[in-house]
């Protein structure tokens, strides 16, 4: 009777219970600019569309793709509509044999060969992409461009695995420069940002005027409330001869900077630029990258803490061959610059020969409790200065070694404002550090050019003579994985 009773009622509940759609799978789209039919579907590899006009007229929802055939060149602009979801994002990749080169967009002078415009929930890999017009200096163009204006919040990005090259356009610099692959926020209406965008794995090359990028209106200088982007990340991408910047991040806030390489910037721009920097971002973390090939001394420095920059780090990067030299700490005018620290790095005969400037230059606004330790800065030039002061406090120079060209002048330090405490000096000097070590460091090369050159040798005056213990900035390997002892060496090679 139990039995029966049990039965029914699982046939009641089967009558009542409607029953759950099964979602149709999202289309694949293909598109072969050399074979393709202008009157094909579009939804197989055997009936692919031939024209960017057919991929952009059609709007695309979550989970479906778009998939460009390797070995082929299409010309114009690829503008896709529409947008993905949560777990569903729309997806620009390619097919074919994988011997084949990439999938190749030239936009002949367009704003962009790839161009999304307020839209989020996009994965974008695979493709090639080039943008070369006529020589301006009013038209602003790029490689991949990406623009939110007056839209809120435009979730998740990826960019992998794509290579820009050969954009020439206009000089203009933020908050809506030329470049290579570009993340812009624009409007002042409606509060925009982006959350969670990684560019990896791409390479950058010859683009006027900024390599990669994430620019914003909405700043704190800007008037209105500042906005900042989430979830930058950064990563494994080569950034080669760009005119201005190398590599950027905007009014974000924790976004990750992390193995990337830049060489060749500021090749033909006649404004100031560095190699990899933020403006108006807050807890950003460098760490990993090599920055090299700087062109002039208009900053066309490695590495920069800039205009309304806070707690942000720089660890673990290497540094060489800049006419700018290494580092710039730079506040903006009425902008707070609080709480930054640049440590455990390395610089190798980076130069700057301009007065004003030096391997490492403080100008601008003063900042507040920058904190810069543990570095080792090597150049081989008497014609610059170790550490240039332009007038400035805020910055506290710690545990680092200072070595100067190997001459009877060495190379100065021309810095009566900044604090110097406990630091390794060697054809330099600074007077005002009375708890400083004046001694040949004993480095693994006499004219170091790579890290391994800037290792201590055996019985450095640098060992164990360091004052800022591990730990204390959640920090406790050095540069070149050796975990930090007790009490530290002086410089960025903490082996025993």
């Amino acid at each position: 009777m139990r039995l029966r009773t049990l039965l029914l009622a699982a046939a009641l509940a089967a009558a009542v219970t409607p029953t759950t759609a099964t979602a149709a799978p999202a289309t694949t789209y293909y598109l072969d600019c050399q074979s393709g039919a202008v009157d094909a579907t579009g939804t197989s590899p055997a009936a692919p569309w031939r024209t960017l006009a057919q991929a952009n007229a059609h709007t695309y929802v979550p989970g479906e793709r778009l998939l460009l055939k390797r070995g082929t060149k299409c010309g114009g602009v690829l503008a896709p509509k529409g947008k993905g979801a949560d777990g569903a994002p729309v997806q620009i990749d390619a097919y074919g044999r994988m011997s084949d080169s990439k999938p190749h967009i030239e936009g002949g002078g367009a704003r962009a060969a790839l161009l999304l415009t307020n839209t989020e929930q996009w994965e974008i890999r695979n493709l090639d992409l080039s943008n070369t017009g006529p020589d301006t200096t009013t038209d602003r163009r790029a490689g991949l461009y990406v623009e939110l204006t007056d839209y809120g919040v435009a979730h998740h990005f990826v960019v992998e695995d794509v290579d820009v090259h050969d954009v020439n356009g206009a000089e203009f610099k933020d908050p809506d420069p030329s470049g290579g692959i570009l993340f812009t926020v624009k409007g002042a209406k409606t509060p925009t940002r982006f959350d969670d965008v990684r560019v990896s794995h791409c390479t950058v090359r010859h683009v006027d005027r900024t390599g990669i990028a994430n620019p914003s209106t909405w700043t704190r200088a800007s008037g209105a409330a500042q906005i900042q982007s989430t979830g930058v990340v950064f990563t494994d991408n080569d950034v080669y001869d760009v005119g201005g910047d190398g590599i950027v991040v905007l009014t974000s806030r924790g976004a990750l900077v992390e193995r990337n390489y830049v060489n060749g910037f500021n090749r033909r721009s006649a404004d100031y630029s560095a190699g990899i920097w933020a403006w108006d971002s807050d807890e950003v973390l460098y760490q990993y990258n090599e920055v090299t090939g700087g062109h002039g001394t208009m900053d066309s420095m490695a590495y920069d803490v800039d205009g309304g920059n806070n707690r942000n780090v720089y660890r673990y990067n290497y540094s060489h061959d800049n006419e700018g030299g290494f580092l710039l700490v730079c506040n903006g005018k009425n902008m707070v610059s609080n709480g930054n620290r640049v440590h455990d790095n390395i610089s190798i005969n980076d130069r700057n020969t301009d007065p004003q400037y030096g391997v490492v230059s403080v100008l601008c606004d003063a900042s507040t409790d920058t904190r810069v330790y543990r570095n080792t800065i090597v150049t081989n030039r008497s014609d610059t200065a170790l550490v240039s002061n332009k007038g400035l406090t805020g910055v506290t120079f710690e545990d680092n070694i200072f070595v100067g060209a190997a001459t009877a002048q060495g190379s100065p330090i021309r810095d009566t404002l900044s604090t110097y405490r406990n630091n390794l000096y060697w054809h330099t000097d600074q007077t005002r550090d009375t708890a400083g070590v004046r001694a040949d460091p004993l480095l693994s090369s006499a004219s170091p050019t790579t890290p391994d050159g800037v290792r201590l040798r055996s019985g450095s005056p640098a060992h164990g003579a360091g004052s800022v213990k591990a730990g204390v900035d959640g920090t406790a390997y050095d540069y070149f994985g050796n975990r930090i002892p007790d009490p530290p060496n002086i410089g960025a090679d903490q082996a025993g």
